[in-house]
């Protein structure tokens, strides 16, 4: 794909319009107003609620400890026309127009923001006891299943469904959950790592059914494909989630393989005027010499500043800002504080830091003698330290690295 290129000395857009109003729809029209840029911004998401941060709704707004995740952000103050209960149905470049429900949104520049959605479990669509975890009333409608402490199944896994068992048994609830792989984060992490990760499952009094998969839900039961009969009061659905971006279907943006935008290292798409960010979109990063597609916070809050500074540099012939983070993301799951950085994909070597068994410990991972990426239990400096070194392409010394009383950035080369 080629990558977009304004004239030098173009003025700035008069109309910045931003699809999507969660962490990267927020980010990107308040770092416009950081960065100086005057003209009107309008931010339109498809919830009536205010917009909120999502990390929370797993745990806090799960358990009741919090009502909500709002942003604390001055919409009013930042000058930015608020569109809430508006959903986006299509985009025509040639008029350069939104469609949405409330009718055409015209723009100068358009940042796509809309997200990911959910999987869905096949044929589960309107059945009772079914429940997502992805927005504000998916949390509100699982608070008092939590509450009458139901028997609930888990489908899934990863990320999500280890937060959500993790909270489901600190409310009192018998907890199963079912994985279609033969273990826990298959698509995310390599065997080796998620070993002692099985464990955490029967420590924290889950059940874990692995290379199993639901078959169908039915009243208060869901049958695997095996034919074995679990007791389910609910069933909370952790399959996965897909870039929202069935509505540009006809819009003849570049679409990826995985459905996502494809964006430059700009962040521009193959559309003009037109960027995108956050779930919804992958970039190529010259750090790890491939597509990288994150589907985390840390990347939706990064990438609006990239984007917010080439819609201002655009009028005034400045060199646009590249785009290639280092990913990082953290999960809080049975007790335990998981945080990673990098991406592993194309490691040749893994070196642990302490012993996977014990409750802190760390694994790193080199291609030749540098750090590409780490993974943290409970130990949050290693992560901080290799984040950096990650950053700054340090060598290490893998005999130094393994020693996990010493500090992570003296074991370099």
């Amino acid at each position: 794909m080629s990558e977009q290129t304004q004239e030098p000395g173009r003025s700035e857009p008069r109309r910045v319009v931003v699809a999507g109003a969660g962490m990267a729809g927020v980010q990107t029209a308040a770092a416009l107003r950081e960065q100086g840029f005057t003209g009107t911004v309008t931010l339109i998401g498809a919830e009536p609620h205010q917009p909120y941060d999502r990390p929370p709704l797993s745990k806090a707004v799960l358990l009741g400890t919090a009502e909500g995740s709002a942003f604390d952000v001055d919409f009013e103050e930042l000058g930015i026309d608020l569109r809430l209960g508006c959903e986006v149905l299509g985009l025509r470049p040639a008029d350069h127009a939104l469609d949405t429900e409330a009718g055409p949104v015209p723009y100068d520049v358009l940042v796509i923001a809309t997200g990911a959605e959910p999987v869905r479990l096949p044929g589960s669509d309107g059945v009772p006891g079914v429940h997502l975890l992805r927005t504000l009333d998916d949390a509100e409608r699982l608070r008092p299943v939590l509450a009458r402490q139901q028997d609930i199944v888990v489908a899934g896994a990863g990320w999500i469904g280890a937060e959500f068992a993790t909270a489901a048994r600190e409310a009192g609830c018998a907890v199963t959950v079912v994985e279609a792989a033969q273990r826990p984060l298959a698509e995310a992490l390599p065997a080796e790592v998620t070993a002692p990760m099985t464990a955490w499952y029967a420590e924290a009094g889950v059940v874990l059914r692995t290379h199993t998969r639901v078959a169908r839900v039915e009243p208060g039961t869901v049958v695997l494909d095996d034919g074995s009969r679990l007791p389910a009061g609910a069933v909370v659905v952790g399959i996965g989630a897909r870039p929202a971006t069935a509505w540009l279907a006809d819009s003849g943006i570049e679409l990826g393989e995985r459905g996502e935008v494809v964006a430059d290292r700009h962040l521009t798409t193959s559309l003009p005027d037109v960027y995108a960010v956050g779930d919804c979109a992958s970039f190529p990063s010259g750090r790890y010499g491939e597509r990288l597609l994150v589907h985390h916070w840390d990347n939706a809050l990064q990438g609006p500043r990239t984007v917010a500074a080439n819609i201002l540099g655009s009028a005034t012939g400045r060199e646009p800002a590249v785009y290639d983070p280092v990913p990082y993301f953290w999960s809080e799951q049975f007790g335990r504080f998981v945080q990673y950085a990098g991406h592993h994909a194309d490691a040749d070597r893994t070196v642990w830091r302490g012993d996977p068994a014990a409750a802190a410990w760390s694994v790193c991972w080199l291609r030749g003698s540098r750090l590409v990426a780490l993974l943290a239990v409970g130990r949050p400096r290693d992560l901080a330290q290799g984040r950096r070194l990650i950053e700054a392409g340090a060598a290490m010394d893998a005999e130094l690295l393994a020693d996990p009383a010493r500090p992570l950035k003296s074991a370099t080369a």
